[in-house]
């Protein structure tokens, strides 16, 4: 998935992969709408997770949310999603970008119950990316493992692993979206994605 245009709620599915265990990068270009992005309110700088709470993957502003919608029912019933949002930062007049790993909806199990058994934590995890938009350009990885997916934003500089366990979208049952929530289009560059296989386990005298 090369050059490709995603506009405002718009949800790509990324195919041919086993989605439930697969290790995905994508590079998206936001320089043609940059001057779109929502203003940054200075009293969220030291609060990315408040923020993330705040504006979550289905709120809409102007550069994002976009990003990857991973361990996801097709009616998003259960899903997980990692995505940026960029802002205006009108202190230093350059963008700013948040980056969440929101685990809210990767579940039907909840987060409260009267017994602890049946309880999920289900946090969201979130952090400021610095990265140069001077190009345009920011790239998303994530590693997907059934519990666990692992992202990297702008090649690493920011980096978030979110524990979920979904019940429906397990194994066969689970898809990957590329997704578009802002009111401006986004390019998305280049998108190479692969299935991850399972390791080799060592037997009891130490061969494979």
């Amino acid at each position: 998935m090369n050059n490709k245009n995603i506009k405002t709620g718009q949800r790509l599915e990324v195919k041919g992969i086993t989605p439930a265990q697969a290790d995905v990068e994508v590079t998206f270009n936001v320089g043609q709408c940059l001057d779109k992005a929502e203003e940054f309110d200075p009293s969220y700088t030291f609060k990315p997770l408040d923020l993330c709470k705040i504006k979550g993957s289905n709120v809409t502003g102007g550069v994002g949310p976009f990003g990857l919608i991973t361990l996801a029912t097709p009616d998003l019933e259960e899903y997980t999603p990692v995505f940026f949002r960029v802002f205006k930062d009108t202190s230093t007049d350059k963008p700013k970008v948040l980056m969440c790993s929101d685990a809210r909806p990767s579940s039907l199990k909840q987060d409260r119950g009267p017994l602890k058994q049946d309880r999920m934590y289900k946090p969201s995890f979130a952090g400021f990316v610095d990265v140069d938009l001077s190009d345009g350009r920011i790239s998303l990885r994530s590693l997907i493992d059934h519990s666990v997916v692992e992202s990297f934003g702008a090649l690493g500089k920011t980096v978030i692993t979110s524990r979920v366990y979904p019940v429906k979208a397990v194994k066969g049952n689970a898809h990957l979206y590329v997704f578009n929530n802002g009111t401006q289009t986004v390019n998305i560059e280049s998108l190479d994605a692969w299935s991850m296989e399972k390791p080799l386990q060592m037997m009891n005298n130490g061969a494979l």
